[in-house]
């Protein structure tokens, strides 16, 4: 697979990545152009056999030097969600649920925010998700499971707060 197949391919996936990391739209755009540029850079032409792993790693550490310049994360309110013959308050609440679970995923550790956002939000296995994050298999393991649990246990202190 050469750059332009794989930009077709994994454009959208690693969007949805980096936008869930920064939480902004401009930043995650921004951060997909720079992902393919280092990609294009690094390529030169070859074919990578695994390149969406590589790809989310190279849009892993874009955003890691995005935030080691800035010191710290673009946070906004707007999450953008696809219409599919909602009402109006269904689709609020889908995207406030939606804004509360990223919440809780953000005030994880970083290398379990990572993790879930990797092996959970975005399907990607774990054997590629170490390789993105540079862990041990067990590590990520280790972050995976206890990032899981912080956040259902935050859904479920809310829950109990709402109800």
């Amino acid at each position: 697979m050469d750059l332009d197949e794989a930009f077709e391919v994994y454009v959208d996936d690693l969007y949805r990545y980096l936008f869930a990391l920064s939480k902004n739209h401009h930043t995650a755009e921004d951060l997909v152009q720079e992902t393919f540029y280092r990609a294009f850079l690094q390529l030169a032409g070859d074919d990578i056999s695994q390149i969406k792993p590589w790809l989310f790693k190279v849009a892993y550490h874009a955003f890691i030097d995005f935030t080691r310049k800035y010191k710290r994360l673009v946070i906004t309110d707007e999450v953008h969600n696809r219409m599919d013959m909602k009402t109006p308050e269904m689709d609020l609440l889908e995207k406030e649920g939606f804004r509360e679970l990223m919440n809780d995923i953000h005030s994880l550790k970083e290398s379990e925010m990572h993790a879930v956002l990797l092996c959970d939000l975005h399907q990607v296995s774990l054997k590629e998700a170490a390789e993105i994050l540079q862990f041990n298999i067990n590590t990520l393991k280790s972050h995976l499971s206890r990032g899981r649990k912080k956040v259902v246990e935050r859904v479920k202190e809310r829950r109990r707060q709402d109800g």
